[in-house]
């Protein structure tokens, strides 16, 4: 597997306060790559320095690709990779809620990413 460039990376920032994340992905190959599609309601994995714990919630501003709309969504850490050993990038898998906003990014995320959804290109999860 390829390592994405910081460039590559789709941008995260915190807004604010902590636990409400930014992220702005530019690119298909990218949203595959962060998508969770195994994880129940869906999730993203976001890269991020900072510290977090299993469960806690979150607040994400989404930008997918060829959509200029911000998705505002919640969700819970459910996935956390400490440190970049394996190829794959520090961060954390939030979960989404079980909520209008949660099932609407689904489906936005499932429907740009088509049957690509089923590759076994490997991501920064599995």
């Amino acid at each position: 597997m390829n390592t994405p460039t910081d460039n590559q990376l789709a941008k995260t920032s915190q807004v604010n306060k902590p636990g409400v994340l930014s992220l702005a992905i530019k690119e298909k190959s990218m949203l595959y790559s962060a998508y969770m599609p195994f994880v129940k309601n869906g999730g993203l994995f976001i890269p991020t320095n900072r510290t977090y714990s299993m469960g806690e919630e979150v607040f994400m501003l989404l930008n997918l690709p060829e959509d200029d709309s911000k998705l505002s969504v919640a969700g819970k850490v459910v996935w956390i990779n400490k440190v970049a050993l394996t190829g794959r990038p520090q961060g954390i898998g939030v979960q989404f809620n079980n909520d209008a906003s949660g099932l609407g990014s689904k489906n936005k995320i499932e429907a740009l990413l088509g049957i690509s959804i089923k590759s076994s290109r490997p991501t920064h999860t599995i």
